[in-house]
């Protein structure tokens, strides 16, 4: 089904939903207590993939019982109520593991609690008071667990609790009092929360962080607990709804930015969620166009193979998934599919579709929080990043290619090969030293976003430093550890428009003899072409480096099986000899044929001139 057909009706919607939900079922254990796709063991094993999959399933349909009010769902009913049975049976060779048992047990908890509450009536009420005893029991090691990372598993802890309070169970007040304090410290400016400490901008923030909030406060007896918070969340929701529909490509591509991408259409989930909320600022018919490009774009471009959710992006691609990933983890996708929970009659399925704003046109936005310069051309969706690297502030790490890359589009991805997690390449400004090894940028300082005119302007400094590897290394999404050693202080400003942007940076403190070296658009498909000594197409999608004002040596850079997007990748680059002063390149992602854009440098200000003759005028710091 194209993107460019008529809207999806709730009838369709549900049609998906049981697609997903019988290709998963008929991968369930005898005593349905556990659901394996197959697949690739995970790294937690076989008896942790189960539980995944039966959990994050269950979500599923929960969604769907709940929207149905329980009718014409009997097969549901009965296949999960049978699974819930069996996973709680100590005895049963399927049961579940407990969380006193594998961490991993405490994040699938919380999808079987928030859907036991939510589908109360046709499940919970009917089970046999040995089964409802068994859950409180198998819950309840979350009380009281000082364990949880400090970081979105907050709400975790907090829905399984809510859960046990609601049903005689025993929570702790102190725990919930503890949770609520810590989301409130990830808080940011514009709404936009950081997922922990670290500067950790990605979907989570979204599919956790916004949405965890909405469903907790309709649990029951939640209200209790939420107070007068509940209006501050929803507040935060809605300016956090008002960037996020602007990062959604004219395809439905989500950024591909952050971990755990395999999440894919779980990125739908806070337009649901706005839903569910009745934000505001954005209309229920725009939110839910939103969450629906995004499903169709992954439906359309096989993600779904022989009735089960592969490991990937588009289609199979098991390096873009954490190690600990089994084959059931693809499933919190589900989450993009709570509007489902909504019943026929709410008016949000009558609600007429508003296009995104990648669909309307170009335009330039600036996001405080994670440092983002926003622009869209050709429904392209791109930003360049000054704050972001999954870091803490001031620490001199290796730079994640998932987050500390300058660049991210809906078109592109970062290379995520070995090499890509060691040298930074694509959209990167690294100094080269004399052995070729190049420098990272994790833990930049950023100056500012803004809009200027039609133009998006960022700018962010570093200390550019070389990483001499530790032997062991555990990968969650940060940048690989190891001694740093400084060249440099790279100031980069970034001045956005369309298809175009014009890139400057300047060298401080540069110690020793140094090349420049400029990472352009990364693009994959199954062919790569090249247009030039700094330009490269591939899949309908052309990337180019020009340098302004210098001659620079350009190149094209070919990468193996390094791309979700396909098994061929390329990167244009240029290198130059490190010069004083400021520096500067124009980088282009579109899907036409690119013109040229000018720069000059007048005194302390930077004048771009565009291809269509409009000028923008940067101060530079």
């Amino acid at each position: 089904m194209a993107s460019d057909t008529a809207s999806w009706t709730r009838a369709d919607w549900a049609a998906f939903a049981d697609r997903l939900l019988e290709g998963a079922m008929a991968h369930a254990s005898t005593g349905r207590g556990r659901i394996t796709p197959p697949g690739a063991e995970g790294g937690y094993g076989r008896d942790v993939d189960g539980l995944e999959g039966f959990a994050r399933t269950f979500l599923l349909a929960g969604f769907r019982i709940a929207g149905e009010r329980g009718e014409g769902v009997d097969h549901l009913i009965e296949f999960f109520s049978d699974g819930i049975r069996t996973g709680v049976d100590p005895s049963a060779p399927d049961r579940w593991v407990r969380l006193d048992e594998h961490a991993q047990a405490k994040v699938e908890a919380a999808s079987l609690a928030l859907i036991l509450d939510l589908t109360r009536p046709w499940i919970w009420d009917r089970l046999d008071e040995t089964t409802q005893a068994r859950v409180i029991e198998y819950l309840s090691p979350a009380v009281g667990d000082d364990t949880y990372p400090r970081t979105n598993w907050l709400w975790f802890r907090l829905v399984v609790q809510t859960f046990l309070r609601s049903v005689g169970g025993p929570w702790s007040p102190e725990d919930v009092e503890a949770d609520l304090a810590l989301h409130d410290s990830f808080g940011r400016e514009g709404g936009w929360m950081s997922d922990g400490d670290e500067r950790s901008y990605d979907h989570y923030v979204g599919w956790a962080l916004h949405l965890y909030p909405v469903l907790w406060a309709r649990m029951t007896g939640a209200a209790e607990l939420a107070s007068d918070r509940y209006r501050r969340d929803v507040a935060a929701l809605d300016r956090f709804l008002i960037d996020a529909i602007h990062l959604v490509g004219a395809d439905g591509s989500p950024l591909i930015e952050g971990r755990s991408l395999i999440y894919r259409f779980a990125a739908a989930a806070p337009f649901w969620a706005g839903v569910l909320a009745e934000v505001p600022s954005v209309s229920a018919g725009a939110l839910r166009h939103a969450a629906e490009k995004i499903v169709r774009h992954f439906d359309e471009r096989g993600a779904i193979r022989d009735g089960v959710l592969t490991m990937g992006w588009h289609d199979e691609w098991r390096q873009l998934a954490q190690a600990y990933s089994g084959p059931g983890s693809p499933y919190w996708a589900s989450k993009g599919l709570i509007g489902l929970a909504l019943p026929a009659d709410h008016p949000v399925w009558a609600a007429p579709a508003e296009p995104l704003p990648a669909e309307r046109g170009d335009f330039v936005r600036a996001i405080a929080a994670p440092g983002w310069a926003v622009s869209a051309g050709d429904g392209i969706v791109r930003i360049a990043n000054h704050g972001t690297d999954h870091a803490h502030e001031g620490s001199l790490v290796a730079d994640s290619p998932l987050y500390a890359r300058i660049g991210y589009s809906t078109a592109t991805s970062p290379l995520l090969d070995e090499r890509g997690w060691r040298e930074p390449l694509e959209q990167s400004i690294a100094l080269v030293d004399a052995s070729g090894l190049a420098t990272h940028r994790a833990a930049m300082e950023l100056r500012e976003t803004r809009v200027i005119g039609d133009a998006v302007v960022g700018s962010s400094s570093w200390r550019a430093h070389t990483i001499d590897f530790d032997e062991t290394q555990i990968r969650h999404g940060s940048g690989l550890a190891g001694a740093a050693r400084v060249l440099g202080r790279v100031t980069a400003v970034t001045i956005s428009r369309g298809t175009h942007e014009i890139r400057l940076a300047r060298v401080d403190d540069a110690d020793g003899d140094l090349r420049i070296r400029w990472g352009g658009w990364a693009v994959a498909g199954s062919e790569i072409e090249a247009g030039g000594p700094g330009a490269v197409a591939s899949a309908g999608v052309s990337s180019r480096i020009r340098s302004l004002g210098r001659a620079a040596e350009a190149r094209i850079e070919r990468r193996d099986d390094a791309s979700p997007l396909g098994p061929a990748a390329a990167v244009p680059v240029l290198e130059e000899p490190l010069s004083a002063g400021w520096l500067a390149v124009e980088l282009v992602l579109t899907s036409g044929a690119p013109a040229d854009a000018a720069l000059a440098i007048d005194g302390d200000t930077a004048v771009v001139t565009w291809p269509d003759g409009r000028t923008t005028h940067v101060p530079l710091p």
